[in-house]
């Protein structure tokens, strides 16, 4: 069956998981630092001098080899493609369903993105587990199917949801927060702009202020969820505690400039590839 003919839902998918795709590939490396400099507090004493992201990089880049970076791409695809498919989806859905003759306020974008974040967020949280324990380094894992079996055997299914608390509330505020931002730098636009071919450099730029001001408000519960993912016994109240305790309101922030880089990039470059798609496939985004 032809795209063209797909249901709208299944278009927005289809377009999500080709833009996810695309933004995984190339900002990898950023995720994979900003994991290693999270991680590694947990193995640091109070007052050590601190680990750059320079430092983290090249360190990889020594050890690993240039393909080290792309260590937990694997996990990354597999949560990547169905999950920005179902997220675009969602927010699709839910738009048309509450919203199709009219433009969401700032508060109504807040509940939209955030809303299909929940949504996606739930479906796809044993995937980003792996994921995050991949790419800390502290688990010879193989595969994916691999690691699901090994994290199932030994500690429970229930450890594929640890985290979750932590999850949503890093990836729920940042959907919504972004979307908001995002709709409403671009209703600023000058209509010449948004019907010009330079529409998806403008589009680019309101997606990278978003991406931002997000990155920022949710980092400490990026942190958080890292370090209760990689140490299981941790619940998200003594994570918390422990990261205060060691470290100090800072340690909240420790990762925040590769987090910053790669999902400002990451978020932009998704929404500007879907809603070029989306208009190719003939709707509205």
């Amino acid at each position: 069956m032809e795209l063209s003919l797909a249901h709208p839902a299944v278009k927005a998918f289809v377009c999500g998981s080709f833009s996810g795709t695309c933004s995984t590939l190339l900002f990898q490396p950023l995720d994979l630092v900003k994991t290693r400099l999270q991680t590694s507090q947990s193995g640091m004493q109070p007052g050590s001098s601190r680990v750059g992201m320079t430092s983290v990089l090249l360190g990889v880049v020594r050890t690993e080899r240039l393909l080290g970076l792309w260590k937990g791409s694997s996990p990354s695809f597999v949560r990547t493609i169905p999950g920005v498919g179902i997220y675009f989806s969602s927010y699709h859905s839910l738009k048309q369903h509450f919203f199709q003759d009219s433009r969401p306020g700032a508060a109504q974008a807040v509940m939209l993105g955030g809303g299909a974040r929940t949504v996606a967020g739930v479906v796809m949280l044993p995937i980003t587990v792996i994921k995050t324990r991949f790419e800390c380094g502290r688990y010879s894992y193989v595969s994916v199917s691999g690691a699901l079996r090994s994290v199932c055997r030994s500690e429970g299914p229930a450890a594929l949801f640890s985290g979750l608390m932590a999850t949503l509330l890093r990836d729920v505020p940042f959907s919504g927060i972004y979307v908001m931002f995002y709709s409403q730098t671009k209703a600023l636009l000058p209509q010449e702009i948004s019907l010009s071919p330079s529409a998806p450099v403008a589009n680019f730029s309101c997606g990278v202020l978003a991406g931002v001001l997000a990155s920022l408000v949710t980092q400490p519960a990026d942190v958080v969820k890292t370090h209760v993912q990689v140490n299981p016994q941790l619940r998200t109240t003594k994570a918390v505690r422990h990261i205060y305790t060691a470290h100090g309101l800072q340690g909240f922030f420790r990762g925040a400039v590769p987090r910053c880089l790669r999902r400002t990039m990451m978020a932009a470059m998704a929404w500007t590839v879907y809603e070029q798609m989306m208009a190719h496939v003939g709707l509205k985004s």
